[in-house]
């Protein structure tokens, strides 16, 4: 049922949910609608990257998410009859019953995730000529500075009007879509979360998992451990990460790598030529196993030179992690205040990279717990609750008002 604070919807609403394919963070959510409002929704997945075994072309390695992503809500797969399957190019999602499915759900809205690629644009299509309102939501930004095109600019502004609502996920986001001229009436905010009850730093699962990682890691309990965890690809920024950890000597100090990609035999050559310092490679590991990495850490650091928003940044706070991110991360500007709940460094600027290291983990060593309780106090207001409270505001708006 939906909490005090949350719109009463009367009937209940049907929605259609388009979605690329199944995510582990985006299925935990769908569970939390089916037990927690009233929504009738079904979810309409384009491809099925992420329940099959399939090849992950920045990890390197054949994958699936060893979560499970599809009980406890209503969805279907739609054939996906592009020649080459995926979402690195438009028409890697061409799904030509879609609008036939939607027609035969009947929905009172259609929430899209993403414009970018051409079962977006039947969807949009569909609706339009249905007269179904439609809702967004996306997660970009501008913080690279990078200008896009007039073409582009006007084509986005062309594309947001169709939408009835938009969900904006953060600052930076929303920023991203005034610039498109998307009126303030049809912002809404909903925030980025993951599945809080999964990264429970309390569940002593995690915490016996961690405890014998570090065994057989050889870390001492008093020994401090900077994370890394992601795909070992350049605009993930491992390299610089290294390279900042290895300026100054760090006694009693660990830097942990969790992932697998094309940057993974420079960092082991790097890492090679300095033996003095610790640095430890550890393999991809899959969803079941991120939360006994993040209770190794002290640190997570995140930093991308272009990232979102940095759903990894979610998970190391609700175990209590504090995280040092470039100023190019999209979820920077909510969630990692700089001297207060993380630190922020200047991305392409080395120099400001080393100078944030070493002042987080000064300011770790100093006051840890006070660190984990702004953590903890910050991170509280991005949860599933949280991000369904501005769904069920987006909904309310489109069904009380025609375009």
């Amino acid at each position: 049922m939906s909490s005090p604070s949350q719109p009463t919807l009367t009937p209940p609403t049907r929605l259609a949910v388009v979605l690329s394919h199944p995510t582990q963070y985006y299925s935990p959510w769908f569970r939390w609608l089916r037990a927690h409002t009233e929504i009738e929704f079904r979810v309409f997945y384009l491809w099925d990257f992420g329940v099959t075994n399939r090849r992950d072309p920045e990890f390197g390695v054949n994958l699936t998410w060893d979560v499970d992503l599809l009980s406890g809500y209503d969805s279907e797969f739609l054939p996906n009859r592009a020649a080459r399957p995926g979402t690195g190019h438009f028409w890697g999602l061409r799904n030509p019953t879609l609008a036939g499915r939607l027609a035969a759900l009947r929905p009172d809205a259609v929430l899209l995730f993403g414009y970018n690629y051409a079962s977006h644009l039947r969807a949009i299509a569909w609706c339009r000529m249905a007269g179904v309102p439609l809702i967004f939501r996306g997660d970009s930004h501008l913080l690279d500075g990078v200008r896009p095109s007039l073409f582009k600019r006007l084509a986005l502004r062309l594309l947001y009007r169709q939408f009835s609502a938009v969900t904006y996920v953060g600052t930076a986001n929303r920023a991203y879509f005034e610039t498109f001229g998307v009126p303030a009436t049809r912002l809404i905010f909903s925030p980025h979360a993951v599945d809080q009850g999964h990264f429970d730093p309390t569940n002593p699962v995690h915490c016996e998992a961690a405890q014998r990682l570090r065994t057989e890691l050889s870390l001492p309990p008093e020994r401090r451990v900077v994370l890394f965890a992601g795909k070992l690809v350049s605009r993930k920024q491992p390299l610089a990460l290294l390279d900042a950890f290895l300026s100054t000597p760090r006694p009693n100090t660990t830097l942990v790598f969790v992932g697998d990609g094309e940057e993974r035999p420079a960092l082991e050559e790097r890492s090679a030529r300095n033996p003095t310092a610790d640095v430890r490679l550890l393999p991809f590991a899959n969803q079941s196993e991120m939360p006994a990495r993040y209770l190794l850490a002290d640190l997570f650091v995140l930093p991308s030179l272009g990232e979102t928003w940095g759903l990894a940044v979610n998970e190391a706070m609700h175990m209590g992690v504090p995280c040092l991110v470039s100023d190019v991360v999209g979820c920077q500007k909510n969630l990692v205040t700089d001297g207060e709940t993380g630190w922020v460094f200047r991305n392409g600027d080395c120099a400001h990279f080393r100078q944030k290291l070493d002042e987080a983990l000064a300011s770790i060593a100093c006051d840890s717990a006070g660190i984990k309780a702004r953590v903890a106090a910050r991170i509280a207001g991005y949860t599933y609750a949280q991000a369904t409270e501005g769904l069920l505001r987006a909904i309310d708006r489109v069904r009380s008002r025609s375009y």
